[in-house]
């Protein structure tokens, strides 16, 4: 449903875009000293450019054709969607590009195959859907507009006809013809598909960077140049992809120093005191190449060095060190050998959270963080913050699960919602935390509409796929 909704405004979107622009109003010119006043002088319109295929004006009778076309939108937007396509393809047959300024009948034809499609499933109607795609531009020829919409829809609904690289390449081929105009549409799916096929080794660090500051550059140029309902699906992707560009962190060198000082450096001038805060933001520098003489550098190395310093000897004590000098690796590995040789739980819950953390923050492996997070908790069950870690890592994957907004990015605020009620069951002094994230994400829940239409329950039970692959309850926002 959601992914039908998107591709309606889509198709909303491109109607209106594709409508010329008004001619200026009338513009008054000075007039010179005489008895008689000069008329206002009228810029004279540019010529309007149609579309060189088949218009109705083309059509052998012309009123006919027309006539189906109001008739077919009208069946259309009554649902009755077997008599208006009756009525479109007498349209199609004759004057496909309709007045030659629209590409309206190309659309709904692509609405009419999607529609069959979904109650037939007979798959020539995908071919269909394509040849008409083609003929948009052939007909309609608009930069990237088409390869984009073909590339979102092997991404999203045709995955078995384009290998993940193949969709990129489509979809960096729209992007480098529009540039800074490049289509909403195109953003998320191009970024998932940047971030998976870089992991995969399958894109060098290289082309990813051009494409990644490409990206937060389009994203910054739609936001702000936007129109009507196009605001709002800018608003969706720049809660989305700018997230899932975030995977480049874990890429030693991809990001300078200035980046990390800029992200993450306030978080510590908002807490100075704060040695946990203050040695993950210095890791950060130091993982962007920050060196000793940058004053953001020298003053968290200052207090790390001072009342932050961490003494502890023995595996512990080099795993700290490793993590402040951004070496993940090493610190995991020496703070689980600590862990394992650690006999109070206190202390060996601390050091596993500590390594869940590193998974979290610095390596992005959610599911290796959970894993350690739930260990912290099995060595310790009175204690409700590994719980609360689980909790944020679930509601945080939002743009991992989903595009960002609907269904699948909110439903993953309920499994959070469990890990933070189980962390008060466990441990009172968690109380206050837990209910402060409960009350900030559970605006975010689906709403009852949208459980209602997917013939769901509140209180019945419901899986989360994704890499959370835990089940849990419907709950909704109203």
């Amino acid at each position: 449903m959601q992914k039908i909704i998107l591709l309606s405004s889509l198709l909303i979107c491109l109607s209106a875009l594709l409508l010329t622009c008004t001619p200026k109003t009338t513009e008054t010119v000075s007039t010179p000293a005489t008895t008689e006043p000069v008329k206002p002088v009228s810029p004279t319109p540019p010529p309007v450019e149609l579309s060189p295929c088949p218009k109705f004006t083309d059509a052998p009778n012309q009123d006919d054709a027309e006539t189906n076309y109001v008739l077919y939108r009208d069946f259309l937007k009554a649902q009755d969607y077997d008599v208006a396509y009756g009525y479109w393809k007498k349209v199609y047959a004759v004057a496909p590009a309709a007045d030659g300024q629209r590409n309206t009948v190309f659309s709904d034809g692509i609405f009419f195959y999607e529609y069959f499609l979904s109650q037939t499933g007979d798959q020539a109607y995908v071919d269909s859907i394509f040849t008409l795609y083609d003929k948009i531009d052939e007909c309609y020829p608009k930069g990237g507009y088409v390869i984009g919409r073909k590339a979102f829809d092997y991404y999203y609904k045709y995955e078995d006809r384009s290998t993940p690289l193949e969709t990129f390449n489509l979809f960096k081929e729209s992007i480098e013809m529009d540039g800074l105009d490049a289509n909403y549409f195109v953003i998320n799916p191009f970024t998932a598909l940047l971030t998976e096929l870089h992991d995969s080794t399958l894109i060098s660090d290289a082309e990813a960077k051009v494409y990644a500051d490409q990206i937060l550059a389009i994203i910054e140029h739609g936001q702000k140049n936007c129109k009507n309902t196009e605001c709002e699906a800018w608003e969706i992707v720049a809660e989305y992809a700018p997230v899932r560009l975030q995977y480049f962190e874990t890429v030693k060198g991809f990001y300078d120093c200035e980046y990390y000082k800029e992200k993450y450096y306030p978080a510590f001038e908002a807490d100075p005191e704060n040695c946990e805060i203050a040695r993950e933001v210095f890791s950060r520098l130091n993982w962007g190449g920050c060196t000793e003489g940058d004053a953001a550098y020298d003053a968290i190395k200052a207090l790390l060095d001072g009342p932050c310093r961490y003494d502890t000897y023995g595996p512990a004590g080099v795993g700290i060190k490793c993590l402040q000098e951004s070496d993940y690796d090493c610190a995991i590995e020496n703070l689980l050998l600590a862990a394992e040789q650690e006999e109070k739980a206190v202390r060996k819950s601390e050091l596993l959270l500590l390594v869940a953390k590193i998974y979290y923050v610095h390596k992005r492996s959610y599911s290796s963080a959970r894993t350690y997070a739930q260990r912290a908790a099995d060595a310790r069950s009175n204690w409700g913050e590994p719980y609360i870690l689980i909790g944020r890592m679930y509601a945080s994957s939002g743009p991992l699960c989903g595009p960002g907004r609907g269904w699948d990015s909110q439903v993953v605020v309920w499994a959070a919602i469990d890990m933070w009620n189980k962390a008060k069951r466990v441990d009172a002094d968690a109380a206050a935390e837990a209910n402060k994230w409960i009350n900030q994400y559970s605006q975010y829940m689906p709403k009852k509409a949208d459980v209602f239409q997917r013939n769901l329950k509140t209180g019945d039970s419901f899986y989360i796929g994704c890499w959370i692959q835990r089940s849990t309850v419907i709950r909704t926002a109203n």
